[in-house]
């Protein structure tokens, strides 16, 4: 009887730990310095944290502040053949404001997530190689 509470106990353990090791494998952090939007939704600057559902290359992302989802978005995972370093790609809009277009991860794979329905997955991918 000891022994199959131990391997529930234990197997309840392994669950958790994989589940974990999941999640943290689906995020990234990024630090924006000016206002951003993204799927209509404006990002103050600070520290963020993006996670995403999904294997890819489509995927729904969340933006984090703290512990608050922010926005929740379509984006692209994008694996790139080079190294990149860890930041934001924005564009200006038309009225001057800027957009999140991507969120790039140093050393891990996947390396970019573009964000919004209309990804520029492609152009991205292509500059990065």
């Amino acid at each position: 009887m000891k022994t199959l509470r131990t391997y529930k106990s234990l197997l309840l353990g392994v669950v958790i730990l994989l589940a974990t090791a999941s999640f943290a494998a689906n995020k990234g952090g990024f630090s924006i310095s000016t206002p951003v939007t993204v799927a209509g939704k404006q990002l103050v600057a600070g520290d963020y944290t993006v996670t995403w559902e999904g294997t890819g290359p489509n995927v729904e992302a969340k933006i984090l502040k703290g512990k608050n989802v922010v926005v929740t978005t379509p984006a692209h995972l994008i694996d790139v053949k080079t190294e990149t370093q860890s930041g934001v790609v924005t564009k200006r809009n038309t009225d001057g404001s800027d957009s999140l277009v991507s969120v790039q991860f140093g050393g891990k794979k996947p390396a970019l997530l573009t964000i919004g329905e209309n990804s520029p997955s492609t152009e991205a991918s292509n500059s990065l190689k």
